[in-house]
């Protein structure tokens, strides 16, 4: 179909490379970072960039 795929709920490195090696667009869950104060989302998207993340923080990626 050509549609993105969201996986949610991923707890676990295990779990990460799984999707990944199923080709999985995009991923949220505790593995990647517990809920947070919105002021500290900022502090969490540099310190990903840094060490070479991609993480996708477009206003609709933040939203779902």
């Amino acid at each position: 179909l050509g549609l993105p795929v969201i996986a949610e709920g991923i707890e676990s490195a295990h779990q990460a490379r799984r999707l990944v090696s199923l080709e999985c667009d995009y991923g949220q869950g505790y593995h990647f970072a517990r809920p947070m104060a919105p002021e500290n989302v900022v502090t969490l998207l540099k310190r990903s960039a840094e060490a070479g993340l991609r993480i996708d923080a477009t206003p609709a990626a933040v939203m779902s």
